[in-house]
């Protein structure tokens, strides 16, 4: 079974990011980065740092902050509860049975008195935690840039129909009209329709190992196997620098 620190290798790996992308974004080094990964705990400082590190390590790869921080928590108390040897069976003498005895009546009678100072209050229910948007990185650039041209009347009232084809194994998110509407890996085989009125914003782990087309129309190649890209923005503006071109019909170079 695969420990904390390799589930969270492979899921990095998945995505085609480098540490030194994380150490950037989340300003941890690539030392404790490496030290999470490899599952030696001895090298993070104490105290609460090391639940921020994973909290901040799983928001970047757009995992589920919560369940990672709770995960390692249970595998940090796995490994560093001490093994308790087995105590001798001994038959209790009178007076240890009348202390246990003992214990048992004052047992029963604070739980007597606890069920009456609580009886006909009514519980209240947790609030459900706020969910924090994932950071904005200024550093990412849009690929390709959108051309400066009027957007068409018959583009834009056709919408935007994007089909998926993963060639290979692929970590795809996806943003349609500004809400995230596809963010996992895509298997090698599986296909995958999204539909938009404006525009579509594309991020791919493996550029290589995924196809496209727009409106049924076939899209260019996004990159070579295992390239990452971030942010192509797909709309009526720039729709002929990013599919094939139609015989008649002019094409546009990014």
């Amino acid at each position: 079974m695969a420990s904390f620190g390799e589930n969270l290798r492979r899921e990095r790996e998945l995505r085609g990011i480098d540490l030194r992308e994380i150490a950037e974004a989340t300003k941890i080094s690539v030392r404790f980065l490496q030290a999470l990964e490899q599952d030696r705990l001895n090298v993070l400082p104490g105290g609460l740092f090391p639940r921020a590190f994973v909290r901040q390590y799983a928001k970047h790869l757009g995992l589920d902050a919560d369940r990672l921080v709770a995960e390692f928590v249970y595998a940090q108390s796995a490994e560093r509860a001490p093994e308790k040897p087995p105590e001798p069976t001994r038959r209790p003498g009178r007076s240890k049975l009348f202390g246990v005895l003992a214990l048992a009546f004052l047992a029963a009678g604070s739980l007597l008195v606890f069920k009456t100072q609580t009886r006909g209050r009514t519980p209240r229910e947790a609030a459900p935690a706020p969910v924090a948007p994932s950071p904005i990185r200024p550093g990412d650039r849009v690929y390709p840039p959108p051309l400066a041209e009027p957007i068409s009347t018959s583009s834009s009232a056709q919408g935007l129909v994007l089909t998926l084809s993963a060639r290979q194994n692929c970590w795809v998110e996806a943003q349609a009209d500004g809400a995230t509407v596809l963010k996992r890996v895509m298997v090698g085989g599986e296909t995958q329709t999204l539909e938009a009125q404006g525009e579509i914003v594309l991020s791919v782990g493996n550029a290589g190992g995924l196809s496209f087309s727009v409106n049924n129309r076939p899209g260019l190649a996004l990159g070579r196997s295992g390239e990452v890209k971030r942010n192509i923005v797909i709309n009526p503006g720039n729709l002929e620098s990013l599919v094939e071109a139609t015989p008649g019909r002019p094409s546009h170079s990014s």
